[in-house]
C-alpha cells in the first residue's frame, strides 16, 4: 500500500472539509426562483429572473441581494456561492438578473438599480423578495455585487431606505470611458461610507492595476482615508476598503474577478469561472464568509 505524504494528507483533509461545508450549507437551505420587471429606463418594462435560497428552518429573516457584473450570468458559480453563503448565515438571499449586456453612465446604471430596488413598485425585484413568506425586510436589507453589480449595490440605498449596508467588489468611480464620480464618489450616493465595504484586487485593471490605485478607488467611494499602498483600510465597524494581494488567491493573480479560478490564462481579468477556495472558505476580510458576517452585523437576526 502506497504511503501518503504529509502534503497529500493535508490536501485530502482540506477536500473533506470543503465538501462537508458545501453539503452542510445545501442541507440547511432551500432554493427558489422568481421573476420581476426591470430594464435600463424608468419604465422597467422587461421581465428578468431571480435565483435565490433561504434557510430551511422556520422563521422570518433579513434579505441579502446580490448583483453580478457586466456579462455575468445571475446563476454563475460566483453568484451562487454568495447566495448560498448568505442563506446559510440566515438571510433570504437572491441573485438578480438584469440588463447587464453593456456598461453605462450613472444615469443608465442608476435606472437599472431603481428597477431592482424600488420598494413602491410591486414588480421590482426587492418587492418580490420582501413579499416572500420567510422574508422580513423590516429586519434589514443588505447588498453585494461585482463590477457593474457593485455600482448597483452601492446605489441601492438611493432607492430603498431599508438597505443598511452594501459591499462592492471591483468597485471604482471610473471604468474605461465611463466616469461615475457624480454618483459613486463618497457623498454622492445615499449609502454612507461607514456602511460600505469595497474590495478590489491588486491587479484589477479596471481600477488601476496596482495596490495603490485599487486602494485609491476604494477611498474615493467610501471616504475612508489611509496611506497610499495600504492593503487594509477597514474601520472599527468593518467598513472601508481592502485590497486583495496576488499571494492571497490560488492563481496568484488578484484581478477584477479575484474570486474566480480556473482560467488557463491567469492574466485574463475574469477568465476563471470556478470559485477560488480562499475566497469561498477563507477567514480574511476579503473572503466571502467574513464579508457576509460584516453585512449581517447591520441587520436584526
Amino acid at each position: 500500500m502506497k504511503k501518503l505524504s504529509s502534503r497529500s494528507l493535508i490536501r485530502a483533509g482540506l477536500a473533506l472539509v470543503l465538501t462537508a461545508a458545501s453539503t452542510w450549507a445545501a442541507a440547511q437551505t432551500t432554493t427558489f426562483t422568481a421573476t420581476y420587471r426591470g430594464g435600463s429606463s424608468s419604465l422597467c418594462g422587461s421581465s428578468y429572473r431571480i435565483s435565490g435560497a433561504e434557510p430551511s428552518a422556520s422563521g422570518r429573516f433579513p434579505v441579502y441581494v446580490h448583483i453580478g457584473g457586466t456579462g455575468e450570468s445571475y446563476t454563475s458559480n460566483w453568484a451562487n456561492a454568495a447566495v448560498q453563503a448568505a442563506a446559510a448565515k440566515g438571510f433570504v438571499a437572491a441573485s438578480i438578473e438584469y440588463d447587464n449586456g453593456s456598461f453605462g453612465t450613472c444615469s443608465t446604471i442608476g435606472s437599472r438599480a431603481r428597477c431592482i430596488f424600488n420598494p413602491n413598485n410591486s414588480n421590482s425585484a426587492i418587492a418580490k423578495l420582501c413579499a416572500r413568506a420567510k422574508a422580513d425586510c423590516s429586519k434589514g436589507i443588505v447588498t453585494g455585487g461585482l463590477s457593474q453589480g457593485s455600482i448597483i449595490s452601492v446605489l441601492s440605498k438611493n432607492y430603498d431606505s431599508r438597505i443598511r449596508a452594501s459591499m462592492g467588489q471591483g468597485t471604482g468611480t471610473a471604468y474605461s470611458v465611463y466616469s461615475l464620480s457624480s454618483c459613486m464618489s463618497d457623498g454622492r450616493h445615499t449609502q454612507p461610507g461607514n456602511r460600505l465595504r469595497i474590495i478590489n484586487g491588486q491587479q484589477d485593471l479596471f481600477v488601476g492595476g496596482t495596490v495603490a490605485s485599487a486602494g485609491a478607488s476604494g477611498q474615493r467611494v467610501t471616504g475612508a482615508v489611509c496611506a497610499s499602498g495600504t492593503q487594509n483600510c477597514l474601520q472599527a465597524n468593518g467598513s472601508g476598503w481592502y485590497v486583495v494581494r496576488d499571494s492571497q488567491v490560488r492563481d496568484g493573480y488578484a484581478d477584477h474577478c479575484f474570486m474566480g479560478y480556473g482560467s488557463s490564462d491567469p492574466t485574463n481579468q475574469c477568465g476563471g469561472a470556478q470559485v477560488d477556495a480562499n475566497y469561498q472558505y477563507g477567514t480574511e476580510p476579503w473572503a466571502l464568509g467574513p464579508t457576509i458576517d460584516w453585512l449581517k452585523s447591520f441587520v436584526t437576526p
